[in-house]
């Protein structure tokens, strides 16, 4: 379709696609898609279907789908380590575990001070090899995503796993921490707050953190909101700017907080990654499928 895949709301947006690109279905057939993470080792995508607790892999040279894991125990996020291990947030679990190159699962953590975490959602490794990620209830609140449980935090927040495998709780004030991204220089660390879904005037917002050179945070100012529909997963490109879901659209924002432009996708947007070679592929978990398009930026590299 090329151009009538895009909303162009500012010219800069015109220079970051090419209208010539048309968003591609590389697949369809799944309940809920999330947690895409491209490996360039491999030419290939991992992501999560949840409620069919398995896990698919996209193959970039012949297009091919296959299982890459199966039970997944609920997988939803998924990224890579600075070891090109992939590391994934599990609703059944309760946990966050990493797949070490020979395919065993190392578990990092399923506790907060001796009680089980929610349901861990999503997660990005930063440079110092700590690993952060956010917990809301998602996959606690019913068996469609996981196993319904009652909470044992005292509410839904985002931690931290310290290198020597110390966990700290490092944001307490969000009503449903979701998708989360860190700049390309990693001052700034955004976080998606989804509480909407459980208070008819919760937030519908991404906010913005400095991070110091000790990991410690300050700032929490809205960066981004919507009004009728939600944040979720999101990605930063080289420059900073933010792509992120946003209800059917994905949205793209200069590092200002000004929305430049959509790509229109028509089914409900999780989560997306850049991949390719050279990081100019954007891949898109929708609702029951998988989507890419390529545009004319690079995502920030992270491996």
């Amino acid at each position: 379709m090329g151009a009538a895949d895009y909303e162009i709301l500012d010219e800069d947006f015109r220079r970051k696609i090419r209208l010539s690109a048309s968003v591609e279905k590389l697949y369809t057939g799944c309940r809920w898609t999330e947690g895409p993470a491209y490996f360039p080792a491999h030419r290939c995508l991992i992501w999560s279907d949840i409620p069919n607790e398995r896990m698919l892999r996209f193959n970039e040279d012949d297009g091919s789908v296959s299982i890459f894991r199966s039970p997944s125990n609920y997988a939803n996020g998924n990224t890579i380590d600075r070891q090109g291990r992939l590391v994934t947030c599990e609703h059944g679990g309760r946990r966050v575990t990493r797949t070490e190159h020979d395919g065993s699962i190392t578990v990092l953590a399923d506790r907060y001070q001796g009680r089980r975490f929610n349901s861990p959602n999503d997660v990005v490794v930063k440079s110092d090899g700590s690993i952060w990620f956010t917990d809301p209830t998602y996959g606690i609140d019913s068996d469609y995503e996981g196993h319904k449980a009652e909470p044992e935090q005292d509410g839904s927040h985002v931690y931290r796993i310290h290198p020597d495998g110390g966990v700290t709780r490092i944001l307490d004030d969000f009503v449903k921490p979701n998708g989360l991204a860190f700049s390309p220089d990693e001052s700034l660390l955004y976080v998606a707050d989804s509480g909407a879904t459980h208070l008819p005037d919760g937030p519908r917002h991404i906010r913005r953190f400095r991070v110091d050179e000790a990991g410690k945070l300050s700032g929490g100012e809205i960066f981004a909101s919507l009004s009728d529909s939600l944040f979720d997963g999101f990605r930063i490109d080289s420059d900073g700017r933010v792509w992120t879901s946003a209800g059917t659209n994905v949205h793209c924002y200069e590092p200002d907080g000004r929305l430049t432009g959509k790509i229109r996708i028509g089914e409900t947007v999780a989560n997306l990654v850049f991949g390719g070679l050279k990081r100019n592929r954007l891949f898109m978990c929708a609702t029951s499928s998988l989507y890419s398009v390529m545009v004319a930026v690079n995502g920030a590299k992270t491996f």
